[in-house]
């Protein structure tokens, strides 16, 4: 989790992504942060997020995308 806070901190400093569980129906994060975090989650935890997976319910909260990231990661 350390990780993807990191890489969320990185496009939006000033967010508090343990608490925030609307990313996506807030409009924090856009097309171009999703895309951004596709390539960096694919390049740190080593996985694939394929566009089925690109739903707001994965994208909404840090928590969500975790365990969309453990979820393929047990899928490899």
């Amino acid at each position: 989790m350390e990780k993807l806070l990191e890489i969320l901190n990185n496009l939006h400093p000033d967010v508090d992504f343990l608490n925030q569980e609307k990313l996506i129906g807030d409009a924090i994060l856009d097309s171009f942060d999703i895309v951004t975090l596709v390539a960096e989650i694919g390049d740190t935890f080593d996985v694939t997020i394929s566009a089925k997976d690109i739903v707001p319910e994965n994208f909404n909260s840090a928590k969500s995308l975790y365990a969309l990231i453990q979820k393929l990661e047990e899928e490899n």
